[in-house]
């Protein structure tokens, strides 16, 4: 039985440091294989030409690519496409977000908040995963942070930044389609920057803390363009220095 841990494309072209530490920690404390993406062969020179060039560029050319996924394996993400992908395609595979495997341990020092407000943004991709949910708010409060719901939230959220307003790639619904076929009536159709911009500005308004914290890399995208502090969880949990 294999152990995995995916380090996600689009996260770590996003935030290498940031992934570079998390990779570091999750083999280290949980003996977790790394390895770059859900789908073998899935655009590896794109990814590996957006990742800075230098030390960040070479550790990414070092992970393999992806695994042979097989029944019985876990695997742990950030990346919700990539979960719901492993799920779909890999069936028997345990898969679980990184926040569940924290939030597990038990054994976890966390930086200290003192009480600040923010509010909590779900993700639509991950609609249906209570447990992650669940997860992300224990997180928070293990931080010291106080958190207002953002409505609607769980399994009826409807938030994916700006993601859900541009097409989608091609290999999302053919590998996991229950998510981003079935489940995606409506979505994911073309509207130009200016719209998307309009959207995220009128879907912020809603927000009554001045932080928003989520834990996908789509929907902080679309919190900063709609002009509030949005915060992924990932910087929380495993600042610099």
């Amino acid at each position: 039985m294999g152990k995995y841990y995916i380090a996600s494309c689009v996260f770590t072209a996003q935030f290498p440091a940031l992934s570079e530490r998390i990779c570091a920690f999750v083999r280290d404390r949980y003996g977790l294989s790394v390895v770059r993406c859900c789908t073998p062969r899935y655009k590896v020179r794109e990814f590996e030409e957006k990742m800075p060039a230098g030390s960040a560029r070479d550790r990414w050319r070092a992970l393999p690519e992806s695994a042979d996924f097989q029944a019985g394996d876990e695997i742990v993400s950030l990346c919700h496409n990539c979960n719901n992908v492993i799920e779909e395609s890999c069936p028997g595979t345990r898969v679980r977000s990184l926040w569940e495997l924290l939030d597990e341990d038990g054994t976890l020092e966390f930086p200290d908040h003192g009480g600040e407000t923010v509010t909590v943004q779900d993700c639509w991709r991950s609609r249906d995963r209570e447990r992650e949910q669940r997860a992300v708010r224990s997180l928070l409060k293990n931080m010291g942070f106080e958190y207002r719901e953002t409505v609607p939230s769980f399994a009826e959220t409807d938030f994916c930044g700006v993601s859900l307003y541009r097409p989608q790639p091609p290999r999302n619904p053919a590998l996991a389609p229950r998510h981003y076929a079935d489940g995606a009536a409506g979505l994911f159709q073309p509207h130009t920057p200016e719209e998307q911009r309009a959207l995220m500005e009128a879907y912020c308004r809603r927000y009554t803390t001045h932080k928003v914290v989520c834990y996908c890399h789509y929907c902080l995208e679309g919190l900063l363009l709609g002009g509030v502090e949005g915060i992924h969880l990932a910087h929380l949990l495993f600042p610099a220095g």
